[in-house]
Protein backbone atom coordinates (compact mmCIF):
# COMPACT_ATOMS: atom_id res chain seq x y z
CA UNK A 1 0.00 0.00 0.00
CA UNK A 2 1.69 3.63 -1.06
CA UNK A 3 1.27 5.73 2.12
CA UNK A 4 1.89 9.84 1.41
CA UNK A 5 2.68 11.64 4.45
CA UNK A 6 4.42 15.18 4.96
CA UNK A 7 7.73 14.84 4.47
CA UNK A 8 10.74 14.49 4.01
CA UNK A 9 12.24 11.98 5.56
CA UNK A 10 12.76 12.68 9.32
CA UNK A 11 9.71 14.33 10.12
CA UNK A 12 7.11 13.50 12.90
CA UNK A 13 4.71 12.70 10.53
CA UNK A 14 7.00 10.00 9.29
CA UNK A 15 7.77 8.78 13.05
CA UNK A 16 4.19 8.26 13.48
CA UNK A 17 3.40 6.67 10.44
CA UNK A 18 5.92 3.91 11.30
CA UNK A 19 4.03 3.10 14.06
CA UNK A 20 0.48 3.96 13.36
CA UNK A 21 1.22 0.97 10.23
CA UNK A 22 2.29 -1.58 12.59
CA UNK A 23 3.40 -4.78 10.41
CA UNK A 24 1.50 -3.80 7.52
CA UNK A 25 3.76 -3.55 4.28
CA UNK A 26 3.85 0.16 2.96
CA UNK A 27 5.92 2.60 0.62
CA UNK A 28 5.76 5.63 2.39
CA UNK A 29 5.58 8.60 0.22
CA UNK A 30 7.32 12.28 1.27
CA UNK A 31 5.50 14.98 0.24
CA UNK A 32 5.85 18.50 0.51
CA UNK A 33 2.83 19.75 2.07
CA UNK A 34 -0.40 18.57 4.09
CA UNK A 35 -2.05 19.26 0.89
CA UNK A 36 0.13 17.41 -1.31
CA UNK A 37 -0.69 14.27 0.82
CA UNK A 38 -4.12 14.52 0.54
CA UNK A 39 -3.98 15.21 -3.14
CA UNK A 40 -2.06 12.77 -3.64
CA UNK A 41 -5.13 10.50 -2.04
CA UNK A 42 -7.48 12.19 -4.05
CA UNK A 43 -6.05 11.69 -7.54
CA UNK A 44 -4.91 8.12 -7.12
CA UNK A 45 -1.21 8.28 -6.54
CA UNK A 46 -1.51 7.35 -3.02
CA UNK A 47 -3.73 4.77 -1.40
CA UNK A 48 -3.72 6.36 2.05
CA UNK A 49 -2.13 9.47 3.65
CA UNK A 50 -1.88 9.94 7.04
CA UNK A 51 -1.39 13.94 8.13
CA UNK A 52 -1.22 15.78 11.26
CA UNK A 53 -4.90 17.14 12.83
CA UNK A 54 -4.18 18.49 16.05
CA UNK A 55 -1.90 18.96 18.96
CA UNK A 56 -2.26 19.03 22.69
CA UNK A 57 -0.06 22.39 22.83
CA UNK A 58 -1.06 24.35 19.68
CA UNK A 59 -4.22 23.06 18.59
CA UNK A 60 -5.65 22.35 15.41
CA UNK A 61 -2.92 22.09 12.08
CA UNK A 62 -4.56 25.16 10.19
CA UNK A 63 -3.20 23.60 6.54
CA UNK A 64 -4.77 20.29 7.17
CA UNK A 65 -8.43 22.35 8.17
CA UNK A 66 -8.32 24.40 5.61
CA UNK A 67 -6.94 21.70 2.57
CA UNK A 68 -10.42 19.42 3.81
CA UNK A 69 -12.83 22.41 4.22
CA UNK A 70 -11.86 24.47 0.84
CA UNK A 71 -10.36 21.80 -1.45
CA UNK A 72 -13.33 19.55 -3.19
CA UNK A 73 -10.98 16.37 -3.15
CA UNK A 74 -12.89 13.13 -2.57
CA UNK A 75 -11.68 11.78 0.28
CA UNK A 76 -12.56 10.88 3.73
CA UNK A 77 -11.16 10.68 7.00
CA UNK A 78 -11.15 6.63 7.98
CA UNK A 79 -8.81 6.61 11.40
CA UNK A 80 -6.56 8.73 13.67
CA UNK A 81 -3.87 8.15 15.83
CA UNK A 82 -1.97 9.52 19.02
CA UNK A 83 1.88 10.17 18.50
CA UNK A 84 3.67 11.74 21.43
CA UNK A 85 6.04 14.42 20.08
CA UNK A 86 9.65 15.15 21.75
CA UNK A 87 11.23 17.83 19.85
CA UNK A 88 15.09 18.45 20.09
CA UNK A 89 17.02 21.39 19.23
CA UNK A 90 19.70 19.97 16.15
CA UNK A 91 22.26 22.16 15.10
CA UNK A 92 25.45 20.66 12.00
CA UNK A 93 27.99 20.58 14.75
CA UNK A 94 27.91 21.30 18.70
CA UNK A 95 27.14 24.97 18.70
CA UNK A 96 26.98 26.85 22.28
CA UNK A 97 23.42 27.73 22.52
CA UNK A 98 24.14 31.73 22.93
CA UNK A 99 25.99 31.53 19.51
CA UNK A 100 22.47 30.18 17.54
CA UNK A 101 21.26 33.36 15.29
CA UNK A 102 18.66 31.06 13.40
CA UNK A 103 15.97 28.67 14.70
CA UNK A 104 13.97 26.84 11.91
CA UNK A 105 11.60 24.91 11.80
CA UNK A 106 7.57 24.04 11.21
CA UNK A 107 5.38 26.98 12.24
CA UNK A 108 3.49 24.27 14.72
CA UNK A 109 6.93 23.04 16.49
CA UNK A 110 8.47 26.56 17.20
CA UNK A 111 5.04 27.55 18.89
CA UNK A 112 4.89 23.75 21.02
CA UNK A 113 8.59 25.31 21.79
CA UNK A 114 7.93 29.29 22.05
CA UNK A 115 8.99 29.01 26.08
CA UNK A 116 12.39 27.33 25.80
CA UNK A 117 13.03 29.99 22.57
CA UNK A 118 12.38 32.84 24.95
CA UNK A 119 14.36 31.62 27.52
CA UNK A 120 17.36 29.90 26.23
CA UNK A 121 17.27 31.24 22.74
CA UNK A 122 16.18 35.31 22.85
CA UNK A 123 18.27 36.73 20.56
CA UNK A 124 17.79 33.78 17.96
CA UNK A 125 15.47 34.77 14.73
CA UNK A 126 12.87 32.32 14.26
CA UNK A 127 12.38 31.10 10.66
CA UNK A 128 9.66 29.10 9.35
CA UNK A 129 10.22 25.78 7.00
CA UNK A 130 7.83 23.30 5.32
CA UNK A 131 7.86 20.47 8.29
CA UNK A 132 10.96 19.88 10.51
CA UNK A 133 12.40 17.60 8.72
CA UNK A 134 13.14 19.90 5.87
CA UNK A 135 14.34 22.65 8.30
CA UNK A 136 16.86 19.47 9.91
CA UNK A 137 18.20 19.37 6.52
CA UNK A 138 18.59 22.77 5.27
CA UNK A 139 20.71 23.61 9.24
CA UNK A 140 22.54 21.09 7.66
CA UNK A 141 23.26 22.66 4.58
CA UNK A 142 23.90 25.90 5.79
CA UNK A 143 27.08 26.81 7.01
CA UNK A 144 26.02 29.27 9.82
CA UNK A 145 25.49 29.27 13.38
CA UNK A 146 21.64 27.57 12.75
CA UNK A 147 19.39 25.36 14.80
CA UNK A 148 16.43 23.67 13.62
CA UNK A 149 13.82 21.83 16.12
CA UNK A 150 12.95 18.54 15.19
CA UNK A 151 12.91 15.19 15.65
CA UNK A 152 16.35 13.02 16.86
CA UNK A 153 16.03 10.66 14.55
CA UNK A 154 16.57 13.89 11.66
CA UNK A 155 19.73 14.73 12.79
CA UNK A 156 21.17 11.45 11.77
CA UNK A 157 19.53 11.12 8.69
CA UNK A 158 21.14 14.60 8.04
CA UNK A 159 24.65 14.33 9.43
CA UNK A 160 23.42 16.48 12.47
CA UNK A 161 24.09 16.42 16.02
CA UNK A 162 21.46 17.27 19.17
CA UNK A 163 22.02 19.79 20.97
CA UNK A 164 19.13 19.44 23.49
CA UNK A 165 16.44 17.15 23.71
CA UNK A 166 12.93 17.35 25.32
CA UNK A 167 12.92 21.00 24.12
CA UNK A 168 8.46 21.18 24.02
CA UNK A 169 7.00 23.39 26.22
CA UNK A 170 4.77 21.15 27.77
CA UNK A 171 5.90 17.35 28.72
CA UNK A 172 2.59 15.43 27.65
CA UNK A 173 3.12 16.97 23.85
CA UNK A 174 0.92 14.80 21.55
CA UNK A 175 -0.27 14.93 18.24
CA UNK A 176 -3.35 13.25 16.75
CA UNK A 177 -2.69 12.07 13.19
CA UNK A 178 -5.49 11.22 10.82
CA UNK A 179 -5.87 8.50 7.81
CA UNK A 180 -7.02 9.71 4.37
CA UNK A 181 -8.65 7.54 2.60
CA UNK A 182 -10.44 7.53 -1.14
CA UNK A 183 -14.31 8.96 -0.50
CA UNK A 184 -16.63 5.68 -0.11
CA UNK A 185 -13.93 3.80 1.99
CA UNK A 186 -15.98 2.39 5.03
CA UNK A 187 -13.79 1.68 8.01
CA UNK A 188 -14.26 -1.45 10.31
CA UNK A 189 -13.29 -1.46 13.70
CA UNK A 190 -14.44 -1.57 17.36
CA UNK A 191 -15.13 0.08 20.79
CA UNK A 192 -15.51 4.16 20.26
CA UNK A 193 -16.58 5.86 16.94
CA UNK A 194 -15.74 9.71 16.30
CA UNK A 195 -17.55 11.57 13.45
CA UNK A 196 -15.57 14.70 12.15
CA UNK A 197 -17.73 17.51 10.11
CA UNK A 198 -17.75 20.92 9.51
CA UNK A 199 -20.69 22.99 8.89
CA UNK A 200 -20.87 27.54 8.05
CA UNK A 201 -23.28 29.77 7.33
CA UNK A 202 -26.24 29.72 9.86
CA UNK A 203 -28.67 31.94 8.58
CA UNK A 204 -29.35 35.77 9.42
CA UNK A 205 -26.91 37.20 12.01
CA UNK A 206 -28.20 36.85 15.33
CA UNK A 207 -27.66 36.48 18.86
CA UNK A 208 -27.38 32.40 20.46
CA UNK A 209 -27.31 30.87 16.30
CA UNK A 210 -24.05 28.69 17.05
CA UNK A 211 -25.86 27.49 20.05
CA UNK A 212 -29.06 27.15 18.46
CA UNK A 213 -27.22 24.80 15.88
CA UNK A 214 -25.25 22.74 18.77
CA UNK A 215 -28.67 22.19 20.67
CA UNK A 216 -29.14 19.95 17.46
CA UNK A 217 -26.62 17.61 19.44
CA UNK A 218 -27.16 18.44 23.05
CA UNK A 219 -30.65 17.92 22.98
CA UNK A 220 -30.41 14.84 21.79
CA UNK A 221 -27.09 13.87 24.71
CA UNK A 222 -24.74 13.54 21.63
CA UNK A 223 -21.20 14.63 23.29
CA UNK A 224 -19.24 17.01 21.14
CA UNK A 225 -15.21 16.36 21.71
CA UNK A 226 -14.07 19.28 19.93
CA UNK A 227 -15.36 22.41 17.94
CA UNK A 228 -12.58 24.75 16.16
CA UNK A 229 -13.76 28.09 14.26
CA UNK A 230 -11.58 28.96 11.01
CA UNK A 231 -12.38 32.33 8.58
CA UNK A 232 -14.85 31.41 5.82
CA UNK A 233 -12.35 33.38 3.64
CA UNK A 234 -15.72 35.67 2.85
CA UNK A 235 -15.16 38.86 4.57
CA UNK A 236 -14.69 39.17 8.17
CA UNK A 237 -17.13 38.12 10.73
CA UNK A 238 -18.27 34.70 9.16
CA UNK A 239 -16.51 31.21 10.01
CA UNK A 240 -16.79 27.81 9.78
CA UNK A 241 -16.86 25.48 12.32
CA UNK A 242 -15.23 22.29 13.20
CA UNK A 243 -16.88 19.25 15.05
CA UNK A 244 -15.68 16.50 16.64
CA UNK A 245 -18.71 14.24 17.78
CA UNK A 246 -19.04 11.07 19.78
CA UNK A 247 -20.11 8.27 17.79
CA UNK A 248 -20.74 7.21 14.00
CA UNK A 249 -22.92 9.45 11.92
CA UNK A 250 -24.63 5.17 10.99
CA UNK A 251 -25.97 5.88 15.13
CA UNK A 252 -29.54 6.53 14.52
CA UNK A 253 -29.47 9.50 17.16
CA UNK A 254 -25.75 11.07 15.45
CA UNK A 255 -27.44 11.07 11.96
CA UNK A 256 -30.71 12.28 13.27
CA UNK A 257 -28.20 15.16 15.30
CA UNK A 258 -26.56 16.07 11.56
CA UNK A 259 -29.82 16.30 10.10
CA UNK A 260 -31.10 18.67 12.26
CA UNK A 261 -28.06 20.90 11.80
CA UNK A 262 -28.65 20.96 8.23
CA UNK A 263 -32.04 22.77 9.37
CA UNK A 264 -29.99 25.81 10.84
CA UNK A 265 -26.86 25.92 8.49
CA UNK A 266 -26.47 26.57 5.20
CA UNK A 267 -23.85 23.73 4.74
CA UNK A 268 -22.52 21.17 6.50
CA UNK A 269 -20.15 18.46 5.39
CA UNK A 270 -19.19 15.46 7.09
CA UNK A 271 -15.25 14.74 6.94
CA UNK A 272 -15.00 11.35 8.17
CA UNK A 273 -16.72 9.04 10.56
CA UNK A 274 -14.60 5.96 11.90
CA UNK A 275 -12.95 3.93 14.85
CA UNK A 276 -11.22 6.10 17.23
CA UNK A 277 -8.88 3.42 18.52
CA UNK A 278 -7.48 2.90 14.88
CA UNK A 279 -5.36 -0.14 14.97
CA UNK A 280 -2.91 -0.43 11.41
CA UNK A 281 -4.35 0.96 8.43
CA UNK A 282 -8.15 1.61 7.49
CA UNK A 283 -9.41 -0.97 5.93
CA UNK A 284 -9.17 -0.75 1.85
Amino acid sequence: MRVAYLGPAGTFTEDALRVAAGDAEIEASPQPTVYDAIRAVAEGEADRALVPFENSIEGAVRQTLDTLAFESFPVTIAGEHDHPITHSLIAREQLPLERIEVVLSHPQASAQCARFIRENLPTAEVRAAASTAEAVREVSRCGERWAALGAASAAGLYGCVVLREGVEDAPDNVTRFVWIAPAGTSPRGDGPWRTTLVFSELGADHPGALVEALTEFSGRAVNLTRIESRPLRRGLGRYMFFVDVEGSEADAVVGEAIEGLRSKAETVRILGSYPVATRGIPDA
